[in-house]
């Protein structure tokens, strides 16, 4: 048993990944699946899309790699964070569509929370914010919302999970319910200095401590896969929520370090080590990743619109038939143009943490063509990143951090990255392995199996793919920031 299956289950699809004895790629496969969006603000998933793509995935990387399940050592999971799930215990059946992270209908849920005060034990007692990004709100609107099922709850007859409890639910016929710390620390519901579920703020949002999965370490036992799905039992040793699977995954293990992922959203971490750092710039305090029951500590950083402002200029728009095009567009730009897209289709996260700003566009002349908007779309990502980085510095400053390692599908991208570089006058590493968030997965898994080695080893393994220097001068960095900022305001006033 040589090899290790890592689960990366995202937003818009979900992805088997076969990583060899050395950690190399062996097989991928990937089946998307749909969105719904039954109401304006409201995205919702399908349950058995997400099950039965993570199955269907898992059996075609194991197939075309032409390997065995004999073959498997084990299986790490990393998953979407914060969507919410709610099923019969009994039955395995769901009691509604699992709520996706991008929803945004506990919106006034989370007003009245904050007008009735609670937002400072909410932050002293997660590290999070009354928003609603997070797990807590969506579970009380599913336990208020569906007839029966807080009284169904209280008597222990359900359970809640976010997507990789509800992955190893099904990938164990429901033997086990568990979930990770990091998964744990974005629903709102855990106390991230103590280690276990928050009786307060179970009791603020009226949650029956009944529904909760056990809470393990990012490495740890959860299970073996029923014998019928891949030819024999696997077993499950790790999961870590994506963004902290892609820190893993950078070897991001000094404080200091920091790592951005560009996918649907953009997700900036910030390694602060044993303690936890209280943001004073409306950053998120959250667990990087748990090993041996101690946990190591992160300031983070989230964006809801980064490589989706793309698939909006593809779907929405029809300016483009591929992600591709952007780029050439970008470049084909007419320099002597400004315009700025603020992409808060689903509101506006850290620093500003706004979920009623829309999307907005300014500058537009009459010559304003698809190539003006595409160089926008890009730039918007970059802009957003400093908003992000800028107040990491002011919150942290325990040094240690050098450059910003990137990863996810928009890094690929030369011209994104070097604008990246830009605007944030800081280096930007781009890895040669950009399935950082998958290879985070496969490592805690495989080392918890004894196959791979242990961190300071496989931080050495980490390897430079290209490095943007910033070549922007500092008073057109300065002048491009300051017109984005005007933008953001604008956006929020209207």
């Amino acid at each position: 048993m040589t090899h290790v299956l890592a689960i990366d289950q995202g937003t818009t699809s979900s992805r088997a990944i076969l990583f060899g004895p050395d950690l190399t790629v062996v097989s991928v496969a990937q089946e998307e699946f749909p969105q719904l969006f039954p109401a304006s603000g409201w995205v919702e998933h399908d349950p058995a899309d997400l099950w039965s793509s993570t199955a269907a995935t898992c059996r075609a990387a194991i197939e075309k790699a032409g390997l065995h399940a004999t073959d498997i050592a084990a299986i790490g999971i990393t998953n979407q964070r914060e969507t919410t799930l709610v099923w019969d215990r009994a039955t395995g059946k769901p009691i509604h569509r699992a709520i996706v992270w991008q929803d945004r209908r506990t919106a006034d849920t989370c007003r009245a929370l904050k007008a009735a005060g609670h937002e400072a034990a909410v932050t002293e007692t997660t590290g999070l914010l009354l928003d609603p990004y997070f797990s807590g709100t969506k579970l009380k609107w599913i336990l208020d919302t569906v007839e029966g099922a807080r009284a169904r709850a209280v008597r222990g007859d359900l359970a809640f999970g976010t997507v990789d409890t509800w992955l190893v639910w099904n990938l164990t016929g429901g033997r086990v319910h568990v979930t990770d710390a990091t998964n744990a620390a974005r629903t709102m519901l855990y106390d991230i200095r103590r280690g276990r579920w928050s009786d307060e703020m179970c009791a603020m949002l009226d949650i029956p401590m009944a529904v909760l999965p056990e809470v393990r370490d990012c490495a740890a036992d959860f299970g073996v896969t029923r014998p019928d799905l891949f030819g024999r039992e696997i077993p499950i040793l790790g999961i870590a929520g994506d963004q902290q699977a892609a820190t893993i995954g950078q070897a991001c293990f000094r404080p200091g370090m920091m790592k951005s992922t560009y996918g649907t959203g953009c997700f900036a971490l910030l390694n602060t080590g044993a303690d936890p750092v209280a943001s004073r710039n409306r950053l998120l305090t959250t667990i990087a990743y748990q090993m041996e029951g101690q946990p190591t500590y992160a300031l983070e950083g989230s964006i809801f619109i980064a490589g989706a402002v793309v698939q909006w200029l593809r779907d929405g728009l029809r300016l483009i038939r591929s992600a591709s095009e952007t780029q050439p567009l970008a470049k084909a730009a007419d320099p002597g143009q400004h315009v700025v897209l603020v992409p808060a289709f689903t509101g506006l996260g850290a620093p500003y943490w706004n979920a009623d700003c829309r999307g907005a566009v300014f500058g537009l002349t009459r010559n304003s063509g698809p190539e003006e908007f595409a160089r926008a779309a890009l730039e918007s990502v970059g802009y957003q990143t400093r908003d992000l980085l800028e107040a990491m510095t002011a919150d942290w400053s325990g040094g240690g951090g050098t450059a910003l390692r990137v990863d996810g599908g928009m890094s690929a991208s030369d011209w994104t990255m070097q604008f990246l570089a830009d605007i944030l006058g800081a280096q930007v590493d781009r890895p040669r392995v950009l399935e950082t968030t998958a290879m985070g997965a496969a490592w805690l898994a495989g080392q918890h199996a004894g196959l791979y080695p242990g961190m300071e080893e496989f931080a050495r393994t980490w390897a430079l793919d290209r490095s943007f220097a910033p070549a922007m001068a500092a008073e057109d960095r300065a002048t491009r920031y300051a017109r984005w900022k005007r933008a953001v305001a604008a956006a929020q006033a209207f």
